[in-house]
């Protein structure tokens, strides 16, 4: 759950300096590090489109897809051929979340949700990075590449196609 969270808050974060952005598209990377220095690594492609689309496309270390949506989120995981599906209250309001980010410093935004404080990187009106310390105490980096703002983006891209023959949890 503590990732769908944080997917959440990267999604409404990656508008937060842009209010008249309506879509976002961009590769990212992501790395973990725990108290230890050891680091997980992970890279994909993000798209989303206002007010509350958005598609997480995990390439490596293994292939996965977050979709989310106004009601709902569902992740595939095509390795161990499993969905979950999990509802999301109707009163979620991202616009809300996305005022709560405070530029700190030219470019550098910060907002704080659930006392985990998010640094947000803007570069040409463009996010290039989101930092935070996850409930672990590990640093988190996600930096953005190939961004593009304001994009034609279809909402049925939104719309998760589960193979049939997958075990689905739905909560």
């Amino acid at each position: 759950m503590k990732v769908i969270m944080f997917l959440l808050l990267m999604f409404k974060f990656s508008f937060a300096a842009l209010i008249d952005t309506k879509s976002f598209d961009a590769d990212f990377k992501q790395v973990v590090t725990d108290e230890h220095g050891k680091k997980l690594k992970y890279s994909g492609h993000l798209k989303a489109l206002s007010p509350r689309y958005v598609l997480w496309e995990y390439k490596t270390p293994m292939k996965k897809s977050i979709y989310i949506n106004p009601r709902k989120i569902t992740i595939i995981e095509p390795e161990i051929e499993q969905v979950i599906i999990r509802r999301v209250s109707l009163d979620f309001d991202f616009l809300k979340i996305i005022n709560n980010a405070k530029e700190i410093s030219k470019n550098n935004y910060i907002a704080s949700i659930d006392n985990t404080k998010y640094l947000i990187k803007i570069k040409n009106s463009l996010i290039t990075s989101i930092s935070y310390k996850d409930e672990f105490e590990n640093s988190v980096n996600i930096l953005f590449s190939n961004q593009k703002k304001n994009v034609h983006i279809s909402k049925t891209i939104f719309i998760p196609i589960i193979p049939k023959d997958y075990d689905i949890i739905d909560r």
